[in-house]
Order: C-alpha cells, then sequence, then structure tokens
C-alpha cells in the first residue's frame, strides 16, 4: 500500500488508507475482542500500517484492544495516533450504567476536558499504559472546539515540547471542523491535521481555508469521515442515511444519489469515488476510515484500490455537484 510521510516530520510515514478503531471502542453497539483482533490482522495483511484510536473512544477501550492487537508487531512499521484533551476520572458509582456518549461500554469513568500542560503529560502517559506501547507517533488535540486559547496556549507547547524531546513524532488537532484547525495551522507549531468531514465527495468546505494553508506550510492533512458519517458509505443512499450523525436532510440524500448516478456511469461505486476524490488533493497524506471486523476491512481495502477515471470529477463539476474539479 502506497504511503506518505509528512512534510515536516519525513520519518511518520502513512499508508494512504488508515484503520479508524473507534468501533473497538464499542461505538454504537458491542464488538469482541476476537472481532476487533482479526480486523486489526486483516488489515495488516492487506498493508495497512497507519491505526488510528483516542482515550474517548470507549473509554480507553479501543486504546487497549488496538494496543493488544498490534504488540507482537515489529513497532517500527506501522504508525499510532491518539489524542489528548479528555481525561477519563474514574467514576465507579456509575460502573453499572452504560456511557451516555455513544459507546456500549460501562459509564466506569466520566471524561474531563483538560488542555493544560499536566492534563497532556497525564493523558499521554495513560494512553501509554492502556496501549502497552513504547510511543506513540501522532498525538492530536480532540476536538478543541470550545477550548481554543487553553489549547494553543498550553497544551500545543507541551506537545512541541514532548516532540521535541523524541517522546511523540508530530503533533496536531482532530475537529468535524476546518476553521479552527486551518488556524492551528497558521498560528501554531503543528505536523499534521485531522479533518472529519469536512473534506468529502459532499462538500469541500476545508478546501477553502484548511488545505490551502496546510498545503503552503508543509503540514500533512489526515480526512477522516470520508462518508460524512454514513451518507456516502453505500453505492446508493436509502431514505434513512446518517449525515452528521443525525438523520440525513432529503436534499442532501437526493445530492448524494445524483452524484453515485453520475459514479456509476464511470463504472466506479459512490463509496470508491468518495474516498479516491479526497486523496487527490496534495495536502492530503491520509485517509482513516472506521471499521469494526474483519469484513468491513476487507470492504475498505476495496473501494480504496478502485481505479477512478480523472474524467469523472469534470462530469460531476459541469452537474453542478462537485465545486471544482480541482
Amino acid at each position: 500500500m502506497r504511503v506518505r510521510a509528512l512534510p515536516r516530520r519525513p520519518e511518520v510515514c502513512l499508508t494512504e488508507l488508515g484503520f479508524g478503531a473507534a468501533q473497538g471502542g464499542n461505538l454504537y453497539r458491542a464488538t469482541t475482542d476476537e472481532e476487533f483482533a482479526s480486523a486489526v490482522d486483516t488489515a495488516w495483511e492487506a498493508g495497512v500500517r497507519y491505526y488510528d484510536t483516542a482515550p474517548h473512544y470507549g473509554l480507553g477501550l479501543s486504546e487497549r484492544r488496538l494496543g493488544a492487537a498490534l504488540r507482537h508487531r515489529p513497532r517500527d512499521e506501522y504508525v499510532v495516533s491518539t489524542k489528548v484533551g479528555r481525561l477519563l476520572v474514574p467514576s465507579p458509582q456509575d460502573a453499572h450504567l452504560r456511557d451516555s456518549d455513544g459507546f456500549d461500554v460501562p459509564a466506569s469513568h466520566r471524561r474531563v476536558w483538560d488542555f493544560s500542560r499536566d492534563g497532556v503529560l497525564r493523558s499521554i502517559e495513560a494512553s501509554l499504559d492502556r496501549t502497552g506501547l513504547d510511543r506513540i507517533d501522532i498525538v492530536y488535540l480532540h476536538d478543541p472546539d470550545d477550548h481554543w486559547e487553553w489549547a494553543v496556549t498550553e497544551a500545543v507547547p507541551a506537545l512541541v515540547e514532548l516532540r521535541d524531546q523524541g517522546v511523540v513524532g508530530a503533533i496536531g488537532a482532530g475537529m468535524n471542523q476546518a476553521e479552527m484547525l486551518a488556524r492551528f495551522v497558521r498560528e501554531a507549531d503543528v505536523d499534521v491535521m485531522m479533518c472529519a468531514g469536512r473534506y468529502t465527495l459532499l462538500e469541500q468546505g476545508a478546501a477553502d481555508d484548511l488545505l490551502p494553508a496546510a498545503e503552503s506550510r508543509g503540514v500533512g492533512v489526515v480526512i477522516a469521515g470520508v462518508y460524512n458519517s454514513g451518507l456516502l458509505s453505500r453505492d446508493r443512499p436509502p431514505a434513512d442515511a446518517v449525515y452528521n450523525y443525525q438523520q440525513a436532510p432529503a436534499e442532501l440524500i437526493d445530492r448524494a444519489r445524483r452524484i453515485a448516478t453520475v459514479c456509476e456511469t464511470y463504472g466506479v461505486t459512490l463509496p470508491q469515488a468518495a474516498l479516491a476524490f479526497v486523496r487527490r488533493h496534495p495536502a492530503v497524506v491520509s485517509t482513516v476510515v472506521g471499521v469494526r471486523n474483519t469484513s468491513q476491512v476487507v470492504e475498505a481495502v476495496r473501494r480504496s484500490e478502485a481505479v477512478v477515471a480523472e474524467e469523472l470529477w469534470d462530469a460531476l463539476a459541469a452537474a453542478g455537484l462537485l465545486a471544482t474539479a480541482h
């Protein structure tokens, strides 16, 4: 599988397809240890060498499972990213309840926002403990939307210090918006951004600010949420398709279906085109797709390997379904 190095940190190389491990934290429903381990094994056999997780995913379950699945692999052959900003604080009095943040796990911990230097250090130490790995290759600030000043004045300097000491390989932020990510690129000493849902075949808002800023400053961009949380994940979007974790509006479903029709005339499916489109931008270094089991990994790899004709983008632009063919 093709790899791309981070321009500012060439020692950190990401495969063009990344393994999103949120489902390993029982996102929406339970996943067994065996299912998740098999998914990691299948991804490895397919050449995937970039794996993304976070403490938020299942209150640490995703990190524990991913670490266990990778621990016997040669450490220099893969890249792991995790995130800081939410500390997991024990909450034994709630352990009989289920997590209220979308993960099917006991509510034995609560998430506490913390972008302080101490919070960053504690978070990374806890992630190392949960994964059992000797280092974290990439650390993202996780959803600092409401905490810009705190994140840029305390968390970023702490991560820069850890990067300069060689404790982590590269640093950045991961968010479901592009505007603040672009601001981090312009104003902070960062290496890579993770942008979820804002640069897809359906919407290209990040092309207005984040991607040009990243390209000009040598900051890599990892695209997540390439299917807009479900709307672009099927060959033909159903009436109950999900967009941004909610029921998709009828007009967006119609737009996605019209995109799918054009894609079909060029011999590719909507999900295949969705993956191919985002990789065309020179600032994009990897695309992370969330997977739960072996069959989903196989499908993601198959979609990733599809050959898409360049003429498709011109056809979509001509039909008013793509802002620009880029």
